[in-house]
C-alpha cells in the first residue's frame, strides 16, 4: 500500500505497531513474501440486504517492478516494460471490488468474465461494460450464470442486429433498435451505462492508493498482492462508510468512489474531513 515496497511496508508497520504502545513481532519482508505464495485472502461476502448486485467490469494494466526498472534508473538501459493485465468486477451500489483476477497481458477481456462471475457472491441484476465486452461468449457466461441479469455494453459501430431481431430481439438487438431511435447518448442514459464510470474511479483509486506496478516475482505471489489490495481497499471504503455522522460518512464515500484526480484526503480535508489517527472524522 502507498505505493511501498516489503521491505518499506515492513518498516511501516513496525512504526504503526510502535505509535499504537503494542509489543507485537513485525514479519520481515522476506516472510511476507514467502507467505505470499500460499496466502488466502478473505473474500467479499453476500450484500446484507440481499438484493441483486449490479456488477460494473473493467480493466487496466500493471507494469513489474524489478531488476529491469532498476536498471532504467541507474544506466539509462533500454528494456521492453512488461506488464499484467488487472480485470476488476465492482458492485455499483456500494463501490466495493467484489472480483478480481491477474492475468498476462495478452489475454482478451472478454475471456475473464467468467473467472470474474464465479467469485461473484450473490445474484446479479446487471452486467455493465465498455464495447471491448461486446461479444457473444461474454453474454453467455453471463446468461449461463445469471440468466435474468441485464447485460448492458454497447454494441460496436459496425454491429448488426442478429437474425431473429424481428421475432425474439435479444438484449444486444434492443440497445441497436434504442441507439438507432435515440442516439447513443441518450441510450446510455436510460440503460445506466453512464455508472460505468464508478469502475473507472476505482482502477483510478487503486493506482493511487496502492500503485501502478506489481513488486512481486512471481504470478502466484503477484495474484495474492492484488487480492491483498483488493481487501484492504474494500476495508478503506468500509470504515469511510460505517464511520459514525450519516451524511458526512455518505460525502466520504462519495468522494472515495468518484475521486481520479487529487489525493483522496485533500478531497475530504475540503469537506470537512480531519485525519486523527489513521481514522476519519468529519467536523462539518
Amino acid at each position: 500500500m502507498f505505493h511501498l515496497a516489503l521491505r518499506q511496508t515492513e518498516g511501516l508497520i513496525g512504526s504503526v505497531i510502535g505509535l499504537l504502545g503494542l509489543t507485537l513481532a513485525v514479519p520481515d519482508h522476506s516472510t511476507l513474501s514467502r507467505r505470499a505464495e500460499t496466502l488466502t485472502v478473505p473474500r467479499p461476502r453476500p450484500r446484507r440486504d440481499g438484493e441483486p448486485m449490479h456488477l460494473l467490469v473493467d480493466s487496466t494494466g500493471l507494469k513489474l517492478c524489478g531488476a529491469g526498472e532498476w536498471l532504467v534508473e541507474k544506466h539509462g538501459a533500454k528494456t521492453r516494460r512488461s506488464w499484467r493485465k488487472l480485470h476488476i468486477g465492482l458492485d455499483a451500489d456500494t463501490g466495493q471490488i467484489v472480483a478480481a483476477t491477474l492475468t498476462t497481458k495478452d489475454v482478451d477481456d472478454g475471456a475473464e468474465i467468467g473467472p470474474l462471475l464465479d467469485q461473484v457472491p450473490g445474484p446479479v441484476a446487471s452486467f455493465t461494460a465498455d464495447g471491448a465486452y461486446d461479444q457473444e461468449g461474454v453474454s453467455a457466461a453471463v446468461g449461463e450464470r445469471h440468466p435474468e441479469a441485464a447485460i448492458i455494453v454497447p454494441p460496436r459501430c459496425t454491429a448488426v442486429p442478429s437474425e431473429t431481431a424481428a421475432t425474439a430481439p435479444t438484449q444486444r438487438d434492443r440497445h441497436l433498435h434504442s441507439i438507432a431511435e435515440h442516439g447513443r447518448a441518450a441510450w446510455q442514459k436510460a440503460s445506466g451505462y453512464t455508472k460505468r464510470a464508478r469502475a473507472e474511479a476505482a482502477i483510478g483509486r487503486f493506482k493511487q492508493v496502492i500503485g501502478d506496478g506489481l513488486r512481486s516475482r512471481t504470478d502466484e505471489r503477484r495474484a495474492t498482492e492484488v487480492d491483498v489490495a483488493v481487501h484492504a481497499l474494500n476495508r478503506m471504503l468500509l470504515l469511510g462508510w460505517t464511520a459514525s455522522g450519516g451524511i458526512g460518512c455518505a460525502r466520504m464515500r462519495s468522494v472515495l468512489i468518484s475521486d481520479k484526480g487529487d489525493r483522496p484526503w485533500t478531497r475530504l480535508a475540503e469537506l470537512g474531513w480531519t485525519r486523527r489517527s489513521m481514522c476519519f472524522s468529519c467536523t462539518g
